[in-house]
């Protein structure tokens, strides 16, 4: 695997080359103060970093693609709309300056203090970039025999874990900007949940209603073998999984075209891609992943009662409300959970409109009417709200559906205490300071949707070992239950007597509903919420530590930074 890897660079460093201005790879990170990219003003500059911080990063134009409208993609203010990767990369900044001093006090070397200060500042400026980026372009032929170019890109943040893991998107609004912030966050998230993957993101740059089923098969299938071409794909080198406008079928699509192709001698070659369908050798509990583990991470936090008390709320969801932007995956399961658990859903939006009811809104029949009618709007017993439902009466908010949409603009008018980011960057940072201003609790993203790429963990080590969870120890778990009952039944026999018949041992409904064993989804749950629990605990005590708040966005970034610049001080660094 070393000299594979070793191979990989050397085909992936003339590519860097090439690449123009505008697709450069990630920005050069001097020592010295550097002026602020394009998008940041001083203002939030200082929010993020403090002081110029010795990672900022020089000017970059803002790629034109950001500028289009473009629905949920656009930032919700067009005076507060920062390049998402700058935005990114100044969380970052934020929570390294904070760590710094923590990072060179724990470093056991026989260095100078100087050397070991300027060995951390080192290995941070390595950690921030994105390393590789694969801009492709390919033709197709569409069933009207027109012929069609598509472009598609993938980024790979870090290697420091492999493989590198990040989803696939179709969207005309993908650009390389969003690539590698995405790729960035990517690389912070599986830090944050202990998931040993390096980060990755893929994007296509098409309108998915567009084309026909088999067109959409030929762009997925020609994608993969682009990336395979360019050693962007594998099982131990580059796992893609699910995104936005993409799913079980596409998955399906790339794990067949690459064993078929570059994977042909390859046994683990369905590892190469993750989320695909159980007969493909997914697993179960993959879809509902990241919605449930938006819905364990709300809980982690509202059953809290220090934080709660903060708020000036009671733990527990039982007396909670919450709206959701965007009924899609996300949204859809973690509406579901949250209901399920007592808390009651009164408003949901999507971009072509926003029901409301204050009496609240079942999941069931809401996703019912969507497969029916292809729309939440008109929804019985509900009524259009005509405001921007994240700014709605609610205790929690659950933004799931793009980035930029709280911005310094709205910010100031969200009526929840908790905001839920079950999509992937939707805060910027002039709204993230204003929530912490205004004593609004965050849950950050890379923290809260981390629950797609923990069971696409879980499915990666599964096909890996070729054999499902639980196959191997259900029947025995199932007998040694049943020995258990008869055990302690014979126990009191012996002790009491059979005088009038047997004593009859009865399991409590909870122990009947695992006497047979643990299935492959119990054990998926049980992971999934041991591992948002985990990394929970791990946020509080980094905000408590460093004295943070409620701000938990930086104390995430403190977690992923001290995480992954462990990897690096510990691994060493060779041809520099």
């Amino acid at each position: 695997m070393p000299a594979r890897r070793g191979a990989r660079s050397r085909r992936c460093a003339p590519r860097r080359k090439r690449r123009s201005s505008s697709e450069s790879s990630a920005p050069r990170l001097d020592t010295e103060p550097t002026r602020l990219r394009s998008g940041l003003s001083w203002k939030m500059f200082r929010y993020l970093a403090g002081v110029p911080s010795r990672w900022a990063v020089a000017d970059s134009p803002v790629p034109a693609a950001l500028g289009r409208l473009r629905g949920y993609s656009l930032a919700a203010d067009r005076d507060d709309d920062p390049n998402f990767f700058a935005m990114v990369e100044g969380f970052f900044d934020r929570g390294a300056a904070i760590v710094e001093d923590q990072l060179v006090e724990d470093l056991k070397t026989r260095e100078t203090a100087e050397q070991k200060r300027e060995r951390v500042r080192g290995i941070l400026r390595i950690i921030k970039p994105c390393n590789h980026v694969l801009s492709v372009s390919f033709p197709i032929k569409r069933d009207s025999g027109e012929w069609e170019v598509v472009e598609g890109y993938r980024a790979q943040h870090s290697q420091h874990r492999t493989p590198c893991k990040g989803g696939i998107r179709y969207s005309t609004d993908v650009s390389v900007d969003e690539v590698k912030a995405l790729a960035s966050l990517m690389t912070y998230k599986c830090a944050v949940v202990d998931v040993p993957f390096g980060g990755a993101k893929a994007g296509v740059k098409i309108n998915p209603k567009k084309y026909s089923d088999n067109e959409l098969e030929k762009i997925t299938r020609r994608f993969t073998v682009e990336l395979a071409k360019k050693g962007f794909i594998g099982p131990g080198i580059d796992v893609p999984a699910p995104d936005m406008s993409t799913g079980e079928r596409e998955m399906s699509w790339i794990a067949d075209t690459f064993a078929t192709t570059m994977g042909h001698y390859d046994i683990n070659a369905s590892a190469c891609v993750t989320g695909k369908p159980i007969s493909q050798g997914g697993i179960h509990g993959r879809i509902s992943a990241t919605g449930r583990g938006v819905f364990h991470g709300i809980e982690n936090f509202i059953n809290e009662a220090a934080y709660m008390s903060r708020l000036g709320l009671t733990p527990g969801f039982q007396d909670k409300t919450f709206v959701i932007q965007g009924f899609g995956n996300v949204g859809l399961h973690t509406m579901r959970y949250l209901h399920r658990f007592g808390a009651k859903c009164v408003g949901v939006g999507e971009l072509d409109g926003n029901i409301w009811n204050s009496n609240g809104i079942d999941p069931k029949q809401l996703e019912d009417f969507k497969l029916n009618n292809g729309t939440i709007v008109g929804f019985p017993d509900s009524t259009p709200y005509d405001g921007n439902i994240l700014e709605a009466e609610c205790d929690i908010v659950v933004p799931a559906a793009g980035e930029k949409q709280l911005t310094k603009s709205n910010a100031g008018k969200i009526k929840a205490k908790i905001v839920a980011e079950g999509a992937n960057g939707p805060t910027t940072p002039e709204a993230d300071r204003i929530f912490l201003e205004r004593n609004v609790m965050v849950i950050p993203d890379m923290y809260l949707n981390a629950g797609g790429v923990t069971v696409s963990y879980f499915e990666w080590l599964k096909n890996l070992n070729h054999v499902s969870y639980g196959r191997l120890t259900f029947k025995y778990e199932r007998d040694s239950n049943y020995h258990l009952l008869m055990s302690v039944q014979e126990s009191l026999e012996r002790k009491f007597g059979k005088h009038r018949g047997a004593i009859p041992v009865v399991p409590t409904s909870e122990f009947q509903a695992r006497i047979a064993g643990a299935s492959e989804k119990d054990i998926v749950h049980s992971g999934l919420a041991f591992t948002m629990e985990r990394s929970a605990r791990q946020i509080m005590r980094t905000a408590h530590k460093y004295d943070l708040g409620l701000d938990l966005r930086t104390a995430a970034y403190v977690n992923a930074i001290e995480k992954v610049f462990r990897v690096y001080s510990e691994a060493g660094l060779i041809f520099t």
